[in-house]
């Protein structure tokens, strides 16, 4: 199943290339240095409650710091349809993502505010099952990509692994696969998962200072990917 990332359409030269998405980044300096590394996408948080939130006003500013082809993504937990509005009439999003207790009904009606396509992610905890993710994802078939993450207690993700044995190699292999990533996993994480693309946070930060990306850790991780994807 072909798959898209911001509406980019994938060749058959592309299949095998882990899409990487960077995400939380609230300053000019990290998204700068996420698109010279090659990122395919930058996460920009719209969840208030986070330490890794920036308002329609940087976003702005950072958002002209994407050039073409590199995916905007809003990540956004339980929005109001007004909120919704207020962030993408205003900032240039390639697409949404929404990571609270949305329905599917509730996805289709803010990504129709929107005019975008949309991810969901699911949140994946020690009872979950592969039953139960094959269903999650037939429930959110209109979904654009689904993320899947570690269930933590709050929202926006909480930097925590998850199981990869419990996701179906089929859904695996469509996915966008996120939950505690770092330079130091990643690369065995592809190769057991074998996942569409992959999207890190706290793992390309400086230590103790959400929000706050390292550049280091930022070009580790991406080598790292590479290099599970060369292998």
């Amino acid at each position: 199943m072909e798959r898209r990332l911001g509406g980019a359409e994938m060749t058959e030269r592309d299949l095998h290339r882990t899409r990487i998405k960077l995400c939380g980044l609230s300053r000019v300096e990290d998204v700068q240095h996420a698109v010279a590394l090659g990122a395919d996408a930058v996460g920009f948080v719209f969840y208030p409650p986070s330490p890794r939130s920036v308002s329609v006003a940087q976003a702005v500013e950072l958002a002209r710091h994407v050039p073409p082809l590199v995916s905007a993504v809003g990540l956004f937990v339980n929005a109001t349809p007004e909120w919704i509005r207020e962030v993408t009439s205003n900032v240039p999003l390639s697409l949404l993502q929404f990571h609270g207790d949305e329905t599917p009904e509730h996805c289709e009606e803010l990504a129709g505010i929107a005019g975008l396509s949309y991810w969901r992610a699911l949140r994946i905890g020690h009872d979950a099952s592969a039953d139960h993710l094959i269903e999650s994802s037939l429930e959110f078939k209109a979904a654009g990509g689904l993320l899947l993450d570690a269930l933590v207690e709050g929202f926006g993700g909480g930097g925590k692994v998850f199981d990869w044995s419990l996701i179906p190699t089929d859904l695996g292999h469509q996915a966008v696969l996120s939950g505690g990533l770092n330079a130091q996993n990643v690369s065995d994480a592809i190769r057991r998962v074998r996942p569409y693309a992959v999207d890190v946070s706290s793992g390309i930060e400086v230590p103790g200072a959400k929000g706050v990306k390292d550049p280091a850790r930022m070009a580790a991780f991406v080598r790292a990917v590479r290099a599970a994807d060369a292998g």
